[in-house]
């Protein structure tokens, strides 16, 4: 049943690893930035309460560790333990409570920039070089006749040396229909010159009136990065990620209302996510790890900004309505009441999360894809 899993002492160990920074790095967000305003805290705790013990206690701080290890808080000084609102951190202007509630993602954002960047150091970064990748050549096409052959990089067409702006090829193949042309390409370290006739040619049944008959991909090669030319990958990288997370929640709020198709693959738990390490380090190592881990990293920092009861968007929202309202608060009762409502309702879906990560793991089903 578990057979497909890594070591399992290896998965448990990665995991908590990786759950033990993400936690960390995003409570640090909170703790520095208060303790740089000047707002009192009273507790530094990793996990959740019950409290197994206190590590030490530094200028008046609890530095502490609790025995349910799925997160971390800041205690706030004053603030009571079941409602939010009151104490040191209410009593701050509305502006700083953002900057402190938003320094948490904002740290899960740092996080996944700095690994992702570690990762371009290390493995290098891609890079596109003149000439074009042939991936697939259609049969019964030009391209076959002319023997062209996946794999081979096509370094220039009728003279015309390919460079990075790949556009030019069906440009080339639009001026010399019907007319034969030299097609020169790399093969095994050795160039071979072809000649190939743009024209007419089917795919799958869908008629091209005219073309060469190949799929093709830039040439991009992995090249050593510089620190600063690692650092400037990964922030691309991060970003780029980021933007496809924030279209893939537009989709699946889409799907909810009818509008769009559900997005591929589901919602992972804690038990998902810590198969899922286990998985990748299987497939990918230690690199793949940090990776996926810059990818967790990533999604907290996006999921804790919505505005979900409980989480830190709901948070900020209520100092902007705060704001919104000339600096007259909302009844902390109130205030607790949704977060109160919104906690019950996320473990709810914890819960059910959680039976269906098991189910799978049960059933065999990869967090990963594949068979």
């Amino acid at each position: 049943m578990f057979e497909s899993l890594p070591d399992g002492l290896v998965t448990i160990a990665a995991f908590l690893l990786m759950l033990g920074l993400l936690v960390l790095v995003h409570e640090l967000g909170h703790f520095l930035t208060a303790v740089w305003f000047g707002i009192k805290v009273e507790e530094f705790g990793l996990g959740y309460p019950p409290r197994a013990m206190v590590l030490f206690e530094r200028n008046g701080v609890k530095y502490t560790l609790n025995w349910l290890p799925i997160g971390g808080f800041v205690r706030f000084g004053g603030e009571g333990e079941q409602i939010y609102g009151v104490g040191s951190l209410s009593a701050a202007s509305p502006w700083k409570k953002i900057a402190v509630l938003f320094a948490g993602p904002l740290m899960n954002l740092l996080l996944a920039f700095l690994i992702f960047s570690g990762i371009f150091m290390a493995r290098g970064v891609p890079e596109a070089f003149n000439g074009a990748r042939i991936d697939v050549v259609y049969p019964a096409t030009p391209a076959e006749r002319a023997g062209l052959q996946s794999g081979d990089l096509l370094v220039s067409l009728n003279g015309r040396t390919l460079d990075t702006d790949l556009s030019v090829i069906r440009l080339i193949a639009a001026e010399n229909r019907g007319r034969t042309i030299e097609a020169v390409v790399e093969r095994d370290g050795a160039r071979v010159v072809l000649m190939i006739t743009p024209g007419p040619w089917q795919r799958d049944g869908v008629a091209f009136e005219n073309g060469f008959g190949f799929a093709y991909t830039p040439n991009i090669q992995i090249v050593p990065a510089t620190p600063l030319k690692a650092l400037n990958a990964g922030f691309s990288y991060t970003f780029d990620i980021l933007g496809r997370f924030i279209a893939g929640i537009g989709q699946m709020l889409g799907s909810l209302l009818g509008i769009t198709e559900a997005p591929q693959g589901g919602v992972a738990g804690v038990v998902g996510i810590a198969r899922g390490t286990g998985e990748v380090i299987q497939r990918d190592g230690w690199l793949g790890f940090w990776q996926w881990t810059a990818l967790i990293s990533l999604n907290l920092f996006l999921i804790n900004l919505l505005p979900i009861p409980a989480l830190d968007g709901s948070h900020i929202l209520f100092s902007l309505i705060e704001i919104a309202r000339g600096g007259k608060k909302i009844p902390p009762e109130r205030e607790a009441m949704v977060h109160a409502i919104g906690f019950m309702m996320l473990m709810g879906l914890m819960v059910v999360i959680t039976v269906s990560d098991v189910a799978n793991w049960i059933g065999g089903n990869p967090v990963l894809g594949g068979g």
